[in-house]
């Protein structure tokens, strides 16, 4: 990947982590049940991939027009990554330094939510409270589970970067 294209990946990273890092502290400021929300986390992923799409798009303007899908695909990762790391180490300064007692209640925020959910779908009260169970007996908030979250979704957002690359991809006819 050419400097340039790296720097322009390494910016919108930033824009992504910044983002991200806002949307984050506006729903801790104002109301944590926002985190929980369904539609909270559609506007997070529609950012990621719009952001990635960017990040793209600019590279391929660098390059004159001409992209290589390892090219796109190098511009994508960078830029998820580094906006999704950056995300995570605010939640974390947040909800595991500054105030570990919001973790405490979003997780009992997110445990009522999906209770909701679950009897929603007719789930056996069986099976809803062993799932309670589970979820009480785990920490979001801790480092390793953010760390593991966050190589997750840095995975499927490279599988969605795939299907981005092969579509935005385009060959200099010239070379």
């Amino acid at each position: 990947m050419e400097k340039s294209i790296k720097s322009s990946a390494i910016n919108y990273g930033l824009y992504l982590g910044i983002a991200a890092a806002l949307l984050t502290v506006i729903a801790y400021a104002a109301d944590l049940t926002l985190l929980t929300k369904f539609w909270y986390g559609i506007i997070f992923w529609v950012l990621i991939i719009v952001l990635g799409i960017m990040s793209i798009s600019s590279s391929k303007k660098i390059l004159n027009g001409f992209i290589s899908f390892k090219e796109c695909l190098g511009s994508w990762v960078l830029t998820i990554s580094i906006g999704l790391v950056i995300s995570t180490l605010v939640s974390f300064i947040i909800f595991g330094v500054i105030d570990p007692d919001a973790a405490k209640q979003l997780q009992q925020l997110t445990i009522e939510s999906s209770i909701n959910t679950m009897e929603g779908f007719n789930m056996a009260p069986e099976a809803i409270a062993e799932a309670v169970e589970r979820m009480e007996q785990q920490n979001n908030y801790s480092i390793g589970n953010m760390l593991l979250g966050t190589v997750i979704s840095i995975v499927i957002f490279t599988i969605i970067g795939l299907i981005v690359s092969a579509f935005m991809k385009k060959s200099d006819p010239d070379a």
